[in-house]
């Protein structure tokens, strides 16, 4: 029979494992990426109701990024309000982080939003802007409407929520 000296050395093991394999698919890619923003929480948010979303491809910024996707939900209200949701899946988090820098230079003067994701910012058109590890995302009403500290709340709380997902 085997014995071990250290009692604690096969529960480190097992953490370690545990960490390393969960690490290794953090930042996948959901097989629906949409169903990180439901319609549902769109409508409950934002106090109309939303249509489920269309799904398109996200262009890519630059020559050899990774593709995004896009989802925009249409407003059921008869109005032409829609909500944009662009996520952008990249190779690794220093890969996202240099995009989400160099892509914030397009937007004007970012306006920071602490506490979402690792970097956040809310841009002159007033679109958010977010970076969680290797993900990228963005989140928009348009046509833009006049933007109110209600409104800004709401759209950090959809960026949170998605966030929490990733």
């Amino acid at each position: 029979m085997l014995k071990y000296r250290n009692p604690w050395l096969m529960p480190a093991i097992l953490l370690v494992t545990n960490c390393v394999v969960q690490s290794a698919t953090a930042g996948a890619p959901p097989a629906d990426v949409c169903s990180l923003l439901s319609a549902a929480e769109l409508s409950t948010t934002l106090g109309q109701a939303y249509d489920s979303p269309q799904k398109s491809v996200a262009p890519r910024p630059f020559p050899n990024t990774a593709e995004g996707t896009g989802c925009s939900y249409r407003s059921k209200s008869g109005t032409q309000s829609t909500v944009l949701f662009r996520a952008y899946f990249d190779p690794s988090p220093s890969a996202a982080a240099d995009l989400f820098t160099r892509l914030s230079k397009f937007y004007g003067t970012p306006t920071p939003v602490p506490g979402l994701g690792d970097v956040a910012y809310v841009d002159e058109s007033h679109g958010l802007h977010v970076l969680k590890a290797n993900v990228r995302f963005y989140i928009k009403l348009d046509p833009a409407v006049s933007f109110t500290p209600t409104l800004e709340k709401q759209l950090r709380e959809l960026g949170g929520r998605v966030s929490a997902r990733l």
